[in-house]
C-alpha cells in the first residue's frame, strides 16, 4: 500500500448503528435496553464529526495524489480544477429552514472541492423530483444525491441512474431503502432511531400522552418518528394529520390548539420540524395550556431561543450541514477515484439532543447556517 493509499484507509472502518434490538417487544425490555443504548446518541455525533473531518481532509488529499504536480491548495478548488464533475443534489426540500442549511453544506463541499454543483429541491413534489432525477441522468450528472421520503416515486429515476453508471448516494431520508433504490450508502438520520429517543426524553420529562403533528402526509420519514416515539414511550402516541403546516403555519396552529383542547389528556408534543414547533405549536400550547411539554426534530435560531426561554424541552438536530456535505463528498471520491465509502450500510448524522443544558455552545454554528 502506498503512502498515498493509506491516508485514505482512515475511514474504511466507518460503521452503521447497531439495530440488532429491533425485534424486541415489550416496553419493559426496550425501556432496559434503550437505558444503555441512549449512549450511542452521543456517539453519533462523535463518530459523524470525525467522518466529516476525515472526508475533507481526504479529500485534499486525493486531489494531491490524483495531480502530483499540482499544488493541492484551495487555490486549485476555487479555480474550478474539477469543474468538469458534475455532482447533482435533488431533494424533496422546500428551501426553508432546514433546507437551506442543508444546502449550504452541499454548495461549501462543492466550493471545497471545486466540483461543479446542481441543487435542485422540488418542494414535497415527488413526481417532480423523479423528473428532475431522470433529467439529470440525460443531463451530464456525474454522481446524484436524493433523497427519499416517497421511495416508490423515485425508483425507476434512481436505478436509471444506476444503469447508466452513475453513482447514487440517498440523503436526510431513505435509510432503509438506499440499496433498492441502487445507492452505494446513504446519509442522514434513522428516523424510527430518532423517534424511539424523543419518546425515552419525553418518559424523562413525565409525559404520558404525546401528540405528534405530521407536516407533510406523503413523508415516511416523519410517520417513522412518531412510530419510533411510539415504541420506547410509557403512554400513547397520537399521530395527528397537520399536511400543510410549513406553507399555513396559521393555520396548522389552529388545527394543533383545536386538538389540544379536544382532549385535555395530552401533555406532550411531539413537532417534527422546528418551524412548526415554534411557529405552530408553541402557540397553540400557550393558548390552551403552557405546562403541555414540546420537543421537536430540527434546529432554528427560533427554536434554540425557545429552548433558552423553556418553552421547548429539546430539539433533535440530524446535522443536515453534514449530509449536505458528506453526500457531494462521497459522490466526488465516487466519481473520481472510484471510492465508495461506507460498506454497504447508512451512514449516520443524528440523533443529537440541544437542550438547556448546551444550546449557547450550538448557537453560533445554527446562526453562521451550519446546523
Amino acid at each position: 500500500m502506498t503512502e498515498c493509499q493509506n491516508k485514505y484507509a482512515v475511514l474504511c472502518g466507518f460503521g452503521a448503528y447497531d439495530r440488532s434490538y429491533s425485534h424486541v417487544r415489550s416496553t419493559a425490555q426496550l425501556s432496559h435496553i434503550y437505558s444503555t443504548k441512549r449512549k450511542d446518541t452521543a456517539m453519533f455525533s462523535r463518530k459523524i464529526a470525525g467522518a466529516a473531518l476525515a472526508a475533507a481532509a481526504l479529500a485534499l488529499v486525493m486531489t494531491g495524489c490524483s495531480s502530483p504536480s499540482a499544488a493541492p491548495d484551495s487555490g486549485n478548488a476555487a479555480e474550478g480544477a474539477n469543474s468538469d464533475i458534475k455532482i447533482c443534489v435533488y431533494t424533496h426540500g422546500d428551501g426553508g429552514t432546514f433546507w437551506a442549511v442543508a444546502q449550504k453544506g452541499a454548495e461549501d463541499a462543492a466550493a471545497s472541492l471545486g466540483v461543479t454543483l446542481d441543487y435542485q429541491g422540488s418542494t414535497n413534489d415527488s413526481a417532480k423530483q423523479a423528473s428532475t432525477i431522470d433529467a439529470g441522468v440525460t443531463g451530464g450528472c456525474d454522481g446524484i444525491a436524493a433523497s427519499a421520503p416517497d421511495p416508490g416515486a423515485i425508483t425507476d429515476a434512481m436505478l436509471a441512474a444506476a444503469d447508466a453508471g452513475i453513482p447514487t448516494v440517498t440523503v436526510n431520508s431513505g435509510s432503509a431503502v438506499f440499496k433498492d433504490l441502487g445507492a452505494f450508502t446513504h446519509v442522514g438520520q434513522d428516523e424510527i432511531v430518532a423517534g424511539r429517543e424523543a419518546g425515552l426524553k419525553f418518559n424523562d420529562l413525565g409525559a404520558t400522552k404525546i401528540l405528534c403533528p405530521i407536516q407533510e402526509a406523503a413523508n415516511s420519514g416523519l410517520t417513522d418518528r412518531c412510530a419510533g416515539a411510539a415504541e420506547t414511550f410509557g403512554g400513547e402516541v397520537v399521530q395527528f394529520n397537520v399536511d400543510g403546516a410549513l406553507a399555513d403555519l396559521t393555520g396548522a396552529e389552529a388545527k394543533i390548539r383545536s386538538a389540544l383542547q379536544a382532549d385535555g389528556s395530552i401533555d406532550g408534543v411531539f413537532a417534527l420540524n422546528s418551524d412548526v414547533a415554534t411557529g405552530a405549536v408553541i402557540p397553540a400550547v400557550a393558548a390552551v395550556n403552557p405546562d403541555i411539554i414540546v420537543g421537536t426534530v430540527d434546529l432554528s435560531s427560533d427554536a434554540l431561543t425557545a429552548i433558552s426561554d423553556g418553552t421547548l424541552a429539546f430539539a433533535i438536530d440530524q446535522q443536515q450541514y453534514a449530509q449536505g456535505y458528506l453526500a457531494v463528498e462521497l459522490l466526488y471520491l465516487a466519481v473520481k477515484d472510484a471510492i465508495k465509502l461506507g460498506g454497504g450500510q447508512p451512514m449516520y448524522t443524528g440523533p443529537a439532543f440541544v437542550t438547556k443544558d448546551n444550546v449557547e455552545a450550538v448557537r453560533a454554528s445554527v446562526e453562521a447556517g451550519t446546523r
